[in-house]
C-alpha cells in the first residue's frame, strides 16, 4: 500500500508529508483547494509526464517521493530484482522534476529510467477517474482481468508455454525446409566441392608446415650447391692437390742436399697438403649431410600451392579448409537425410500445434464460463449504482486460427446503458459518470484479484447524490477490505464511511498561497460533512445530519 507521500514545491503545494494507512481514506475540500495537484504529485512519483509548469513558482526544482510496503513476492519486488535494485525494505519512487524541464527518477535511491517507475507505478497503483484511460478501460488488460477473476493460472500458463513450443517446433521446421531447399538447388555443386576437398583432404595447420618445409628445402638446395663448388675445387679435375703433392715429394727428396733452403717450404706445403686433405673430408661429410631431393620440394610446392588454389576458389583461409569440408559433407548429410528429418520436424510442428490448440480451446471455455461469472458480479452491483436497466457484457471473440501466448481469445468489457441501445466498448459508450460507477462495480467484483494494492478514485461521486453517492461510499468501503482505497470526493455519504479523512485546504495571502493537508478528528470530520452537505453557510440542521451518517458508520 502507500504508506506516505512527500511532495516539495510542486505547483501551490511547498511542503507536504502525508502519512496513510490501510482501508478506506477520503480527501475532501472546497473547489480549488488543490485536490487535482495532489494527484498529480502522486502521478509524477508513479511516472507521469513531466512537465516544468509543475514546479512552484520561484523554486527552481520540484520534487515529489512514494513510499510503498508491499509483500516480498508483489510483482514490482520481482520488477525490481530484473533490474538489479535493492528492494529488502519499502519501495521508495523519487521524482525531481526541474523548473528548465528536465526530470530524473529514483528506484530506492538508485537512478532509474521513467518507463520503469512507471511500469512499477501500474503494479502499485491503479487511478481511476472520469476521464481515467490507463486502468480498466484499457482494453489490453481485459484479458488479464478476466483471468485474474477466474483464477486459472495455471491453464494460462499451460497455454503460454505450450505456444513457445509450437513457435519453436514451428521455426525449426522452417529452417530445416529452407536448409533443404538450399542445398538442392546447390547439391551438384557441394558434390563437386566436397569430392576435390575430399581428394584434397586437407588438414588443419599444414600450409603452415609445408611452408616451413619448403623453405628448409629451398636454403639446402642452395648450400648444396655452394658445397658442390667447394667439392669441384678440392677434388675435381682442377685441383691443386696432386700438383702440390708432386711438388713436395720432389722436394723432398732434394732437402737433405740443401736443408737451409727447402726445409722450411717442404715444411710448409706439407702442412697445406694436410689442411686440404682435412677440407676434403669435411666437403664429403657435407655433402652427404645435405642431400637435396628435388622432387620432395616439388611435391611440398605442388600441394600448398593445391591448397592456396582451393583456398581461393572457395574465399576461406587455407586453416578454414578442413573445416569447410566438413560443413559442406554435412549440407550433403542434410540433403541426403533431409526428407527424413523434414517429415520428423512436420511431425513434431503437427504435435505442437494440436497440443497448443487442445490447451488454447480449454482456456477459452474456462474464459467463457469466468465471462458469465463476472457479468453477473458485476450485474449485481449496477442497481444500486442507479445503473439497473445497464448491462455490463463480457466480449469474447475466439478465433482459433489466430495463435497467440496468451490464447486465441480477444477479450473487451463491454457496456450497454439502456435497453434498446447498441452495447459498444465501456470507454465508448457510458458517459463520464456511467463510466465511473461501471469501474467501481468491476472493482468491486474483481476484489483483490488482478489489482494494484493501492486504488485511487478522483471525484467518481460526481454528478450524483442520495442513495447513490451512499451505495458508492458502501462499495469503496467494502472494497478497502482487500485493497487500500483512497477517495477524492465531494460526497458526504462517501467521506462519512471513510477510516481516515484528509482535508485539503489553501492558505496565505496576496503574495503566496499554499496547499495543506491536515487529518481530522472526530469533531473536524463532523464538521467538514456538514459544510460538504451544506455548502458556504455551515447550519445546525447540517452539522445534525453530519452527526447521523458518521454515526451511522460507527465512527
Amino acid at each position: 500500500m502507500l504508506a506516505h507521500l512527500s511532495i516539495r514545491d510542486i505547483v501551490l503545494i511547498e511542503r507536504l508529508d502525508i502519512d496513510f494507512q490501510s482501508g478506506l481514506s477520503v480527501l475532501t475540500g472546497e473547489t480549488g483547494a488543490g485536490k487535482s495537484i495532489l494527484l498529480d504529485s502522486l502521478a509524477l512519483a508513479l511516472g507521469g509526464r513531466g512537465d516544468a509548469s509543475l514546479v512552484r513558482h520561484g523554486a527552481s526544482q520540484g520534487q515529489v517521493t512514494a513510499v510503498f510496503d508491499v509483500p516480498m513476492n508483489h510483482g514490482a519486488r520481482k520488477l525490481l530484482s530484473e533490474n538489479e535494485i535493492e528492494h529488502d525494505g519499502d519501495i521508495i519512487l523519487r521524482r525531481v522534476q526541474s523548473a528548465d524541464g528536465r526530470t530524473r527518477v529514483f528506484v530506492n535511491d538508485q537512478a532509474a529510467s521513467v518507463a520503469l517507475m512507471r511500469e512499477l507505478g501500474r503494479h502499485l497503483v491503479e487511478i481511476h477517474g472520469q476521464h481515467d484511460d490507463r486502468a480498466l478501460v484499457d482494453a489490453s488488460a481485459h484479458r488479464m482481468l478476466l483471468d485474474a477473476f477466474g483464477a486459472y493460472r495455471a491453464d494460462v500458463f499451460a497455454v503460454s508455454e505450450a505456444f513457445r513450443h509450437y513457435r519453436e517446433t514451428a521455426s525449426a521446421l522452417t529452417r530445416h525446409r529452407k536448409k533443404v531447399e538450399e542445398a538442392a538447388r546447390e547439391a551438384d555443386y557441394l558434390r563437386a566441392c566436397v569430392a576435390e576437398l575430399a581428394e584434397l583432404a586437407p588438414i588443419s595447420g599444414e600450409e603452415e608446415e609445408l611452408a616451413e618445409e619448403r623453405a628448409a628445402m629451398m636454403r639446402a638446395e642452395k648450400t648444396a650447391s655452394d658445397i658442390q663448388d667447394a667439392q669441384e675445387v678440392l677434388s675435381g679435375h682442377a685441383s691443386p692437390v696432386p700438383a702440390l703433392a708432386s711438388l713436395l715429394r720432389r722436394l723432398q727428396r732434394k732437402v737433405e742436399e740443401a736443408p737451409e733452403l727447402l726445409g722450411e717450404m717442404v715444411e710448409s706445403l706439407d702442412s697445406a697438403l694436410i689442411a686440404l686433405d682435412t677440407a676434403q673430408s669435411a666437403v664429403d661429410v657435407a655433402m652427404r649431410a645435405s642431400e637435396f631431393d628435388p622432387q620432395r620440394l616439388e611435391k611440398a610446392e605442388e600441394r600448398l600451392f593445391a591448397l592456396r588454389a582451393a583456398a581461393r576458389k572457395h574465399s576461406v583461409q587455407v586453416e578454414e579448409l578442413a573445416a569447410l569440408r566438413t560443413r559442406m559433407e554435412s549440407d550433403l548429410a542434410d540433403l541426403d537425410a533431409g526428407e527424413e528429418r523434414l517429415g520428423k520436424l512436420e511431425a513434431e510442428a503437427r504435435e505442437a500445434k494440436r497440443a497448443y490448440d487442445e490447451k488454447a480451446a480449454k482456456l477459452s471455455a474456462l474464459r467463457r464460463a469466468t465471462a458469465a461469472q463476472i457479468e453477473t458480479a458485476v450485474m449485481a452491483e449496477l442497481p444500486a449504482l442507479k445503473l439497473e436497466r445497464a448491462r455490463f457484457i463480457v466480449e469474447i471473440a475466439t478465433d482459433p486460427q489466430n495463435r497467440q501466448e496468451e490464447g486465441i481469445d480477444t477479450v473487451e468489457f463491454w457496456v450497454q446503458t439502456n435497453p434498446g441501445t447498441r452495447p459498444g466498448p465501456m470507454m465508448k459508450v457510458a458517459s463520464g459518470g456511467e463510466l465511473s460507477r461501471f469501474l467501481l462495480a468491476l472493482k468491486v467484483a474483481l476484489a483483490d484479484r488482478g489489482s494494484a494494492p493501492t486504488l485511487v478514485f478522483d471525484e467518481i461521486d460526481t454528478g450524483v447524490g442520495g442513495a447513490v453517492a451512499d451505495a458508492i461510499g458502501a462499495r469503496l468501503a467494502r472494497l478497502s477490505e482487500s485493497v487500500q482505497v483512497l477517495s477524492v470526493t465531494h460526497a458526504p455519504q462517501v467521506a462519512a464511511r471513510a477510516s481516515r479523512h484528509y482535508l485539503i485546504s489553501k492558505a496565505g495571502n496576496a503574495e503566496k498561497v499554499t496547499t495543506g493537508v491536515a487529518v481530522m478528528d472526530r469533531a473536524q470530520r463532523q464538521e467538514e460533512i456538514a459544510r460538504m452537505l451544506s455548502g458556504a453557510s455551515v447550519t445546525d440542521e447540517a452539522r445534525a445530519a453530519a452527526e447521523r451518517l458518521l454515526s451511522a458508520e460507527g465512527v
